[in-house]
């Protein structure tokens, strides 16, 4: 693919985001503008926030060309991601945490791999890996951060080192691809049977090491979060043998 028609999209799933989006959104186009030579835009999905999160996204849609803000009723990353593929027109799409977490200078690595390996279809950011620099990560959140990536080794044989780093991107066609194979999870387990199914499906996927910075005002929920993943790992390892079975 040359660099003529190479493009990305960066989506930006969002719920109730009102101290860091404004702050994400600013750096972002900074280094875009800066660093990235080919065609870009970002697109916010708003899973149905409650604070200002709406009045800010509209703000940069004005402040910004490249901006899109899209509200999406249902909340959840899976639902966020699937909308952000769906209305998806550039060369490569994939969604960033708004806190930048992972170093968002990989972003123009990213842009670089895809334009010099016409093969390579996804980049999964890794914060597991052995070249990885992970920093400020709560105790509690690495031990199940890790555990998590155990289970879907054990479980799935996944081969990659991390499947939930907030960092991952695509060519059109694969996204599209797996939409169209996986399930309808809304939360972030969506993100990880993606992932799975990639494997699956011999997708060719590199495993990017990243420099990962924990960011203290998270909103996610740990333990609501660990639960979902365990009912959705019984739930997609039954799937997927009912999938061997009539293969």
């Amino acid at each position: 693919m040359s660099t003529e028609q190479l493009s990305i999209n960066l989506l930006f799933p969002v719920l109730n985001e009102r101290l860091r989006l404004q702050n994400g959104i600013d750096r972002t186009m900074a280094y875009l503008r800066e660093n990235v030579s080919v065609p870009y835009c970002l697109t916010i999905l708003d899973n149905g926030s409650e604070d200002e999160t709406p009045e800010i996204g509209k703000a940069l849609e004005e402040k910004y060309p490249e901006v899109t803000y899209v509200r999406v009723r249902e909340r959840g990353v899976g639902v966020a991601f699937r909308k952000g593929i769906a209305l998806n027109e550039c060369a490569l799409v994939g969604y960033m945490d708004i806190d930048l977490s992972t170093d968002i200078k990989y972003l123009g690595r990213t842009i670089e791999l895809f334009k010099d390996r016409p093969e390579l279809e996804y980049v999964n950011g890794s914060r597991f890996s052995k070249e990885s620099d992970t920093r400020g990560r709560k105790w509690y959140r690495k031990i199940t951060s890790m555990g998590l990536v155990f289970l879907l080794k054990t479980i799935f044989h996944m081969k990659a080192t991390d499947a939930v780093c907030g960092f991952t991107f695509l060519r059109k066609e694969t996204a599209e691809k797996l939409v169209a194979a996986s399930g309808n999870d809304n939360g972030w387990f969506y993100t990880i049977e993606f992932l799975l199914r990639a494997e699956r499906m011999g997708v060719v996927i590199y495993d990017m090491p990243v420099e990962w910075q924990e960011d203290y005002n998270t909103t996610v929920k740990v333990w609501k979060t660990i639960k979902n993943y365990l009912v959705q790992i019984y739930r997609l390892k039954k799937t997927f043998r009912q999938e061997d079975r009539r293969k």
